[in-house]
């Protein structure tokens, strides 16, 4: 997908900011009342210094009332900065919130095919490390860059009443200012964005590292590791270094345009005061010192501004980062009309499916198979011949580019996905548990089972004495690292006894258990497959023997089928497998 523009990223976040739109005209209006106080500040000291420098005596009542309005004017633009500042944090915080959840929600609807494409890590820094730098930035433009626009409007039309010379000499100096920070910023957003990807590759290698230490450990690759993650964490360096650099060129550069702005108005001022220069309006000291005043009020915001622009920049990197996400094509919907699978038998068809990938890599061609309801298929081949993409298509996790995979005589594109599934049960090589207590992982495919029913599903999946030994038993909170590989494949076989579906899929389902309970597991697994259609994936043929037919793939064809009998008298690629496994 092409990246968007920064353009189209902005209208983006101004589309989001749309449904906060009271908030907003709030924030607006402190903003006003906070600048319309920072500026008429001025003014009022400015006329106190004419009551105390003009004339013989000094009226102090007059000075008093003075003081009193400053105070009583610094005190409203205090409290409607406050709560200026508090609805930009409103703001800020439910326009993330409401991010990160489109987000989350996205991924939840993304084909496979997207999250084997990229990595957890670089998927989880969008969401979090990409979310918070845009809160940033976007938080810091909320409460500088508005009230900094109005300070300089202000402050311009109120030295053009005062003196209109100095003011026009204060307009001509500024876009200097303005444009040194628009030539910085026009370079930094490449930066910014070019530090993003490599963060999020940074993230993506911690946690693959972490989620695999043992196998790091196992290998002794902790220092090719080291020297990975120190070669990604250099290149991060220099990215920061040179987006940092750059972006932090623009407060110097303004400032100085800035002290060149202040020196020109104290200059100028002051020529006027002692040449006593004719104008239209008279000039005082109290006037001097509150042009001064506003002179620095006036070029603050461009100090602050150029720093907005650079957080701008970086934020909507990161913002674009995340519409990526957002924006990614979902998996094909179910159709209005998409037929529920009930009362399923089990007939499995495959006619002419025509799968793979990657288009420029041919994986399954013209794949024919015939099931029948009860049947139990096994599924055997070398590494990398297509038994999982197998179950990919059976599951619809990838859609067939061609031809048609039936169910019961229903094509399964026209099949709820749910009801496809729920018809499934998986028992996989790879384990999966979630963070929770043991039963709250055995009852995810039947979460109204009761305690004897689960109790039941583990007595048969012989899971039951090593869940007693926990410290809770079936109420023991476990996580992903709790428990052994073979623990947790016990528990997952569990899960099927207790759903009993009408069709299974077994991928090597005891790869990680002994051979003893494999024994008793491959037993059950007899009487559950009993009337059940049903895909064995095996890497052991010896545990296939008893399968009513035999799929040999090879390059994504089936070249070969038949029972193990058969098989082995025609002396072909599945003989030569099976042989191969016992020989000497």
């Amino acid at each position: 997908m092409p990246a968007l523009s920064q353009k189209l990223i902005f209208k983006r976040i101004l589309k989001q900011l749309k449904k906060y739109g009271f908030q907003l005209a709030a924030t607006i209006m402190f903003a006003l009342i906070a600048v319309a106080g920072n500026l008429a500040v001025p003014i009022f000291f400015g006329q106190v210094i004419d009551l105390l420098v003009v004339g013989q005596k000094v009226n102090f009542d007059a000075v008093t009332l003075k003081f009193f309005i400053i105070v009583v004017i610094i005190a409203v633009t205090c409290l409607a900065q406050w709560l200026m500042n508090i609805l930009n944090n409103h703001i800020t915080y439910k326009v993330v919130k409401d991010i990160r959840e489109e987000a989350f929600s996205k991924l939840q609807k993304l084909p496979l095919s997207f999250i084997d494409a990229h990595s957890y890590g670089d998927i989880v820094g969008r969401n979090i490390a990409d979310v918070d730098q845009f809160a940033d930035g976007l938080l810091m433009g909320f409460t500088q860059l508005f009230t900094g626009i109005l300070t300089i409007a202000g402050t311009l039309g109120i030295m053009l009443a005062i003196n209109w010379v100095i003011a026009l000499i204060v307009f001509v100096i500024t876009p200097l200012s303005l444009f040194v920070a628009k030539f910085i910023a026009s370079r930094t957003y490449s930066l910014f964005k070019r530090t993003s990807e490599i963060r999020g590759e940074q993230t993506a290698f911690i946690d693959e590292m972490i989620g695999n230490l043992k196998v790091v450990k196992a290998f002794n690759r902790d220092d090719e590791n080291l020297e990975k993650f120190d070669e990604i964490n250099d290149r991060l360096t220099k990215a920061s270094l040179k987006s940092i650099f750059y972006s932090s060129l623009t407060n110097p550069s303004t400032r100085f345009v800035n002290a060149v702005v202040y020196a020109a108005v104290a200059l100028s001022g002051a020529l006027m005061l002692v040449l006593d220069v004719s104008l239209p309006i008279a000039f005082s000291i109290g006037m001097l010192s509150s042009l001064l005043s506003y002179a620095n009020q006036y070029t603050k915001p461009f100090n602050e501004i150029s720093g907005v622009v650079t957080e701008l920049q970086n934020a909507i990197a990161c913002a674009g980062r995340i519409y990526e996400i957002i924006d990614e094509k979902e998996q094909t919907p179910d159709s209005d009309n998409a037929v529920v699978l009930e009362n399923v038998k089990g007939d499995v068809v495959f006619e002419n499916v025509k799968f793979s990938y990657n288009p420029d890599q041919k994986l399954i061609e013209d794949l024919n198979i015939m099931a029948k309801a009860g049947q139990r298929i096994a599924i055997v081949g070398p590494t990398g011949c297509g038994k999982t993409t197998l179950i990919n298509l059976l599951m619809r996790f990838y859609d067939i580019d061609d031809g048609s995979i039936k169910i019961d005589g229903h094509t399964i594109s026209e099949v709820t996905r749910r009801s496809l599934r729920r018809n499934y049960g998986m028992v996989l090589q790879d384990t999966w548990l979630k963070s929770g207590t043991v039963k709250e992982n055995l009852n995810l495919g039947k979460p109204d089972a009761g305690d004897d029913e689960i109790e039941a599903a583990a007595r048969a999946a012989h899971a039951h004495n090593f869940i007693m030994q926990l410290p809770k038993g079936y109420d023991t909170v476990i996580t992903e690292n709790s428990l052994s590989q073979g623990q947790k494949q016990l528990l997952c076989i569990a899960r099927i006894m207790l759903c009993l579906p009408p069709m299974l899929i077994l991928d090597e389902a005891t790869s990680s258990i002994d051979t003893r309970t494999e024994l008793k597991i491959n037993a059950a697994f007899a009487r559950l497959m009993k009337g059940r259609t049903s895909f064995i994936v095996a890497h052991r043929l010896s545990t296939i023997k008893e399968a009513d037919l035999i799929l040999v793939m090879k390059d994504g064809n089936i070249i070969e089928q038949g029972t193990h009998d058969s098989l082995l008298a025609k002396g072909g690629f599945y003989s030569n497998l099976y042989n191969s496994q016992f020989a000497i």
